[in-house]
């Protein structure tokens, strides 16, 4: 069975079992006051222990860990210090963060300002997205603006989406192969708001959930703020390894299961239709509700737009799958539409619990959609053009500036999985952005904590020169003559 890490924070504490079993191995093996206490600091910059949860009595997480009670009141004193917990006397020690840190998942993004330490414009690699495709949005913007005043003489309430949108997703997901109807459609605030609004309606703090390893960051975080228990299924250059999953699901009989089978994100690869099958059938053999993340599968570079997962399911046996989905990667991110593709009845659920979160989405935005999403056979073959060359202007940099390095050639999406060749991903992430790079270290994406050190995601969503000057600083922090050790490493926002 795939090893589950778990943290329960409904009740705002953390059991001494629970920490000990999300700390690295070897601080578990010989915890020293020091690597403890960073251990417990990168937990709560990455959000496997949420802010204001109470951690463990010293004795109790002494005893879980065999380490004398000293070593842990030594390792708190050091979070009180560097102000990442706060302790009073009858009231436990409490998670928190120093004056100046965010929380994970909204820190300030180098391309919005960032600059390096000697004051050059910082470049972002840490947001695989690109900007609008030129010309666009104006022209959206134009259809658009005669419309809207007809609209804008309703109430602008449209918790299900704005009728027409809805009927243009299912159109699309019945040209791909996926007969839908606009009633099995939801429009969200994007993807990540999807996932969201699927993952408070089906699951309950505890539930077990099945992940990709690695995957997508931003996807982690809301599992692990929902308090939920992960298992993971390995995602390796050579894709999935499917007996294991089926295992795992066999094993652990999740009550989700979240994958990217299209591009995945940050690996790339695609999943085959025998796999596909295969998942289909394990899930719904486990009562198990497969949420397939479709926001990649446009970016098909060198083989056909895949078919959607459910398509493939025979007929009457794909109740159990949900597809999200959202224009963020194809258009722009900035502009906040996605969507939910699952039965009708369990639409009408999620809406439920949309109204109690934002009641409706932006009527303008969703206006401006319609023409992108009508569009995107004409619109997406350019961009595709322009991706293609991006990332073979990025392995010509790797090649060109840090030839060490390895990676799989990934058949669409827009990132690259680098291989370090050794564990310094953390540490390299925090020289580089002093030296005004932004970029997701490998362990962002793990579902373990410690994992993937020896990884980067290299997104080739930058014109050809920006990505070159990336690499360039990148080989430069690693070859600088000061080796690399394991950091602490503050939050990373990544996309």
């Amino acid at each position: 069975m795939a090893n589950e890490r778990v943290v329960h924070t409904a009740d705002r504490a953390i059991g001494s079992r629970q920490l000990a079993a999300l700390l690295p191995a070897d601080v578990r093996a010989r915890p020293g006051y020091r690597g403890l206490a960073d251990a417990v600091r990168t937990l709560i910059l990455d959000g496997r222990i949420a802010l204001h949860v109470r951690l463990p009595a010293e004795r109790d997480l002494a005893e879980a860990l065999a380490a004398s009670r000293a070593t842990v009141s030594s390792a708190y004193d050091l979070l009180r210090e560097s102000g990442y917990v706060r302790s009073r006397r009858g009231s436990g020690t409490w998670t928190e963060l120093p004056e100046g840190h965010v929380p994970v998942g909204a820190h300030a993004l180098l391309g919005g300002g960032g600059y390096s330490a000697d004051g050059d414009p910082g470049i972002d690699l840490a947001i695989a997205a690109m900007g609008a495709p030129d010309g666009s949005l104006a022209d959206a913007l134009a259809w658009a603006a005669p419309r809207l005043p007809a609209l804008a003489r309703s109430p602008g309430y449209h918790p299900f989406g704005l009728p027409d949108l809805r009927a243009a997703v299912a159109d699309r997901f019945t040209r791909r192969g996926l007969a839908t109807r606009p009633e099995q459609i939801l429009v969200t605030s994007g993807a990540q708001q999807a996932f969201a609004l699927v993952t408070s309606l089906l699951c309950r703090a505890g539930d077990r959930v099945v992940t990709e390893n690695p995957t997508y960051a931003n996807a982690l975080d809301a599992l692990r703020r929902a308090g939920l228990r992960t298992a993971a299924i390995a995602v390796s250059d050579a894709g999935w390894d499917m007996e294991i999953a089926e295992s795992t699901l066999r094993q652990t009989v999740p009550r989700m299961a979240y994958v990217i089978p299209d591009f995945q994100n940050p690996t790339g690869a695609l999943m085959p239709e025998e796999q596909r099958l295969r998942l289909l059938a394990a899930t719904r053999r486990t009562g198990t509700w497969l949420v397939v993340d479709e926001t990649i599968a446009d970016i098909a570079l060198d083989v056909p737009a895949p078919r959607p997962l459910a398509s493939l399911a025979p007929r009457g046996g794909a109740d159990h799958v949900v597809t999200i989905g959202s224009l963020s990667k194809t258009h722009w991110g900035g502009l906040r539409v996605g969507w939910i593709r699952a039965s009708a009845k369990l639409i009408a659920e999620l809406t439920a619990v949309r109204v109690c979160a934002d009641m409706t989405g932006s009527v303008l935005d969703q206006l401006v959609a319609l023409p992108l999403l009508e569009g995107l056979h004409r619109s997406l073959p350019e961009r595709l053009d322009q991706l293609r060359e991006q990332r073979a202007a990025l392995v010509a940099s790797l090649q060109r500036h840090a030839p060490e390095w390895s990676w799989q050639l990934p058949p669409g999406g827009l990132s690259l999985w680098v291989d370090l060749g050794e564990p310094v991903s953390s540490a390299l992430a925090e020289r580089a952005r002093a030296g005004g790079v932004h970029i997701g270290r490998g362990a962002r994406f793990g579902v373990d904590p410690g994992t993937f050190e020896h990884r980067l995601r290299i997104p080739y969503t930058l014109p050809a020169d920006r990505l070159d000057e990336a690499v360039r600083r990148l080989a430069t922090a690693l070859h600088d003559g000061v080796p690399l050790a394991p950091a602490v490493e503050r939050p990373h926002w990544v996309a």
